[in-house]
């Protein structure tokens, strides 16, 4: 296989407020950066990680959206195809914390699919001034029936652990779809693609 071949391909996007630490999330995981100056993003940018689960490389697409209203008709688009999302609020801002309802409908409605959501507290370093505790935290993803992790872009304190738990949530649930035939011989749509066909791949 490639050096950059893969197995399967999950699409992931990342939802929520404006300013919330949404690019610093990824950059942090991917890049090893963090920047306090960064600008809101302007409708979507896009990174991407390869993950070993069961033996099965897969690639995820994450797809960082912008939080402000008038790039909506933007980013609503790039919701479709995703598997896995994470709807991050910041727990220094409780106004985004009372929008995780919105955020959530949004992708229930948007998505073409059946997506798995995790809910991400961000900006835990912040403790003195949080206003979210972390129990509140972890009863909302309870009504949702979302896993739920609190987490710093600054140190990047829980961000691996984010990742990879919503990329097992998500292979959980594939691999119930294919219904125990083999990986390899299956395709699910352009997000999903197997190692036999390694000349088709698409973005999303």
């Amino acid at each position: 296989m490639e050096e950059d071949g893969y197995d399967i391909l999950f699409k992931i996007i990342l939802v929520g407020d404006t300013s919330v630490g949404k690019t610093n999330i990824i950059n942090k995981y991917i890049k090893n950066e963090f920047h306090d100056d960064l600008n809101a993003t302007i409708g979507v940018e896009f990174s991407h990680k390869q993950f070993t689960v069961d033996n099965h490389k897969i690639k995820a697409q994450i797809w960082d959206t912008a939080g402000q209203e008038r790039y909506k008709a933007i980013t609503r688009a790039y919701y479709k195809g995703a598997k896995g999302a994470f709807i991050v609020y910041d727990i220094t801002r409780k106004e985004t914390f009372d929008n995780i309802d919105k955020w959530r409908n949004e992708l229930i409605n948007s998505c073409n699919q059946e997506v798995t959501i995790m809910l991400i507290g961000n900006k835990c370093d912040l403790e003195e001034q949080r206003q979210i505790n972390t129990e509140q935290g972890e009863e909302k993803a309870k009504s949702f029936g979302f896993s739920f992790l609190e987490t710093s872009a600054y140190s990047g304190e829980n961000l691996e652990k984010g990742f990879e738990m919503l990329i097992k949530e998500i292979y959980q649930k594939y691999k119930v779809e294919q219904k125990g035939n083999d990986l390899y011989d299956l395709e699910r749509g352009e997000e999903l693609k197997t190692g036999k066909d390694k000349t088709k791949k698409k973005c999303c």
